[in-house]
């Protein structure tokens, strides 16, 4: 998910931080960045929160294509 991992480069949050923001751990917040897990709705919405913007502006792009 290059968009989000862009994001949170540009904040300077490490994947620590994105873990500690979303109360899991460093190693599921890391397999959702790197698409080992599969991402819900409401985790999307609470990582949207994170950078003020709405879930399709991150993810959209990601699954449009997806078959």
């Amino acid at each position: 998910m290059e968009y989000l991992r862009m994001l949170r480069s540009k904040e300077r949050f490490t994947h620590q931080d994105m873990a500690n923001f979303l109360n899991i751990s460093k190693a599921f917040y890391w397999q959702i960045e790197n698409k080992k897990r599969t991402l819900s709705y409401k985790m999307a919405v609470r990582i949207a929160d994170i950078f003020h913007k709405k879930p399709d502006e991150i993810f959209y792009d990601e699954f449009k294509n997806k078959d």
